[in-house]
C-alpha cells in the first residue's frame, strides 16, 4: 500500500480467517486460472482480461458477490471487475459465474488500493462502487477508512470522463465524512440535485446486510459522483 494511499501502511481492511468450503476451495483451485486477475505492479489490459471490448464497472469490496452477480447477469454487455480481499467469497463468486455461465467477470483477491494504483490505467473505468465499506468507527480508527482523500482522487483518475463513483453506506457519520471527502475532489461532481444523497439505484442489489438493517430502521445514504468531463473543470 502506498504512502500516498493509507499512510504508515496502514490498512482499509483486517484479515478474517473466515470458513472456506470445500466446494469454494475447489472452485478457486479449479477457476481461478480462467476468471482470477492475479495482482501485479503492472498496469492490466482490461480489453485482452476480458476477451472483447466493452464498459467495465468495478465494485470494490463485493463480500458474497450477490449484488457483482446480480449486475453481471442482468448486463451481459458490460464487462465488472470484482476485488475482494476474502478468500470465501471469491470462492462463492467463482461458483455463481460457472453456475449462471457468466463470461463477463474477473476476480482480484487482493488490496483494492494496490490494484487500483498498479494495475488500473487512469480513465479506463466506467463506474466504481464501493457498498457499504467498513465504517471504522471509533476516531482513532478513522485512518483505516478505505474513502479518504487520496484513495477518492486516485478512483476519479481511473474513471473515464462522465463516469461514475457510487458508494453506500449505513452509518450516518461516515455517509457525512464520505460526502466530504467525494465533494472535496475537484475531479468529481455530485449528481444530486441537492447535494447530498441520491436514492438507491434499481442496478444495485439490496445485500443481505441491507435488508436486516432496514427491517430494523437503520438509514441507508447512497452516494453518486460523476468524473467531470474536460470542459466542466472548475478554474
Amino acid at each position: 500500500m502506498t504512502a500516498q494511499t493509507h499512510p504508515r501502511g496502514v490498512r482499509s481492511f483486517v484479515l478474517r480467517a473466515g470458513r472456506m468450503t470445500d466446494g469454494q476451495q475447489r472452485a478457486l483451485d479449479r477457476l481461478w486460472p480462467q476468471f482470477g486477475l492475479e495482482y501485479t505492479a503492472l498496469p492490466c489490459d482490461l480489453a485482452a482480461l476480458f476477451g472483447r471490448v466493452a464498459a467495465c464497472v468495478v465494485e470494490i469490496g463485493f463480500g458474497n458477490g450477490a449484488n457483482l452477480i446480480h449486475m453481471a447477469s442482468a448486463q451481459p454487455d458490460v464487462d465488472f471487475l470484482g476485488i475482494e480481499v476474502h478468500r470465501p467469497g471469491v470462492g462463492r463468486v467463482l461458483l455463481d459465474i460457472e453456475r449462471l455461465g457468466l463470461r463477463n467477470v474477473r476476480i482480484s483477491n487482493h488490496d483494492a488500493v494496490e490494484v487500483v494504483a498498479q494495475q488500473l490505467p487512469e480513465a479506463c473505468l466506467d463506474e466504481v462502487l464501493v457498498l457499504f465499506p467498513d465504517p471504522w468507527h471509533k476516531k482513532r480508527h478513522h485512518k483505516r477508512r478505505l474513502l479518504n482523500t487520496a484513495f477518492v482522487a486516485l478512483l476519479a483518475a481511473r474513471l473515464k470522463p462522465g463516469g461514475l463513483l457510487r458508494a453506500a453506506t449505513d452509518w450516518e457519520p461516515y455517509a457525512s465524512a464520505m460526502l466530504e471527502v467525494l465533494g472535496g475532489c475537484a475531479l468529481l461532481e455530485n449528481t444530486a440535485r441537492d447535494g447530498g444523497y441520491v436514492p438507491r439505484p434499481d442496478s444495485r442489489q439490496p445485500t443481505r446486510f441491507e435488508q436486516r438493517g432496514e427491517r430494523l430502521g437503520h438509514g441507508v445514504w447512497d452516494l453518486a459522483f460523476r468524473r467531470r468531463r474536460a470542459g466542466d473543470l472548475p478554474h
